[in-house]
């Protein structure tokens, strides 16, 4: 019954994650089509056969048999489609080329934007966490060890410099190398210093990397700082998060073109509905990070200059921007015909990667 349960929440938080973030998407290209006077045909909650809905203006509203995301329908969004002269006002095709930049920049936008709101939303109502630095246990033959670090310490300051948060012990501690640094602690109620030298070991970041750093031989505990913020100071905080997580997702997928982090760690819809199961399990809190991330990474993965993306379809429009005149229509169809097959053997590698993770969990993690 556990199991039962367990397999439930996570096709449940892995189809209302999903399906929210595929919404948005589409919801960004309707405003942007409807502010510039595009005709939208249709616009769909769901795909598939048409369960029910309403005609309102030009636009048929629908909800639609299988409810995992959405799409609209714009009047000549096909490069194939003739248009009636008196219809090229409200046709997509025969807008301004900044125009119909705007309306395929918006689905991508808006996903950006949803990331930015949901982290408004947390750090308003939840404040900003951040790890303490308190010690959670100490490397044996580590320079903490042999200075008589032990658990629960709290780290207090670095060569005089005081420290709240686990992230800036860390960095002080990177700054200084293999320089000796004196250490201010306390343990209940006593307060102390102690002198140690990191060592440079070869440990992983955060990205799986093997890299060379100064290192003390600390873990931080699972105790957490919550800062309360006001809704000015939130936004602020959640503009800045999600600069700093488009930055990471950019420099992932650049580590993975050149090889520098292993595919094998690409993760598929299974992949994606395991962790939305985890982090559904984790609580509230841990979904609306999770659907934040997911959100961005849908954002920036829809802005790649992949023909049948969003981002293929700017590319043609700045391709056209600089010669004056749009590629022919043989042109772009072979172009998406390669964009649709670049898609298809990512999915089929990522399906790949996603079933042999089930067998071999210690494949790589996504």
């Amino acid at each position: 019954m556990e199991a039962l349960w367990e397999f439930s929440r996570t096709i449940i938080s892995f189809v209302v994650s999903l399906g929210i973030l595929i919404f948005i998407h589409e919801f960004g290209h309707f405003v942007a089509a409807k502010l510039f006077g595009v005709k939208v045909e249709r616009f769909s909650l769901g795909f598939g056969p048409r369960l029910l809905g309403k005609e309102v203006g030009d636009t048929d509203y629908r909800i639609s048999a299988f409810p995992l995301g959405g799409y609209v329908k714009m009047l000549g969004e096909s490069t194939d489609e003739e248009i009636p002269e008196e219809l090229h006002p409200v046709s997509f095709s025969h807008q301004p080329l900044r125009r119909r930049m705007s309306i395929v920049a918006a689905g991508p936008s808006s996903n950006l934007l949803l990331a930015v709101l949901l982290y408004v939303f947390i750090f308003a109502f939840f404040g900003l966490t951040e790890t303490s630095t308190d010690i959670g246990s100490v490397t044996p033959d580590s320079p903490a060890a042999a200075a008589g670090l032990k658990s629960n310490d709290k780290v207090l300051a670095v060569d005089g410099v005081p420290v709240k948060v686990w992230s800036d012990l860390s960095q002080l501690i990177q700054e200084s190398g293999s320089k000796k640094v004196q250490l201010k602690l306390q343990r209940g109620d006593e307060v102390f210093t102690v002198q140690l030298t990191p060592e440079i070991r070869e440990t992983r970041n955060i990205l799986g990397e093997k890299i060379s750093r100064p290192l003390i031989g600390i873990v931080a505990s699972n105790n957490i700082i919550v800062e309360k913020v006001n809704p000015f100071q939130a936004a602020y905080h959640a503009v800045a998060h999600t600069y700093g997580m488009i930055k990471l997702t950019f420099v992932v997928l650049g580590k993975l073109i050149v090889g520098a982090i292993s595919p094998k760690t690409l993760a598929g819809p299974i992949g994606i509905a395991q962790m939305s199961g985890e982090v559904a399990k984790a609580g509230p809190l841990a979904f609306l990070y999770f659907l934040a991330l997911l959100s961005i990474n849908l954002g920036i993965l829809n802005l790649l200059p992949i023909p049948i993306l969003d981002g293929g379809h700017l590319l043609f429009f700045s391709i056209e921007a600089i010669m004056g005149k749009p590629l022919s229509i043989r042109k772009r169809e072979v172009a998406q015909h390669v964009g649709l097959f670049i898609l298809i053997a990512l999915m089929v590698f990522v399906f790949y990667n996603d079933i042999y993770r089930l067998f071999d969990p210690g494949r790589g993690m996504p």
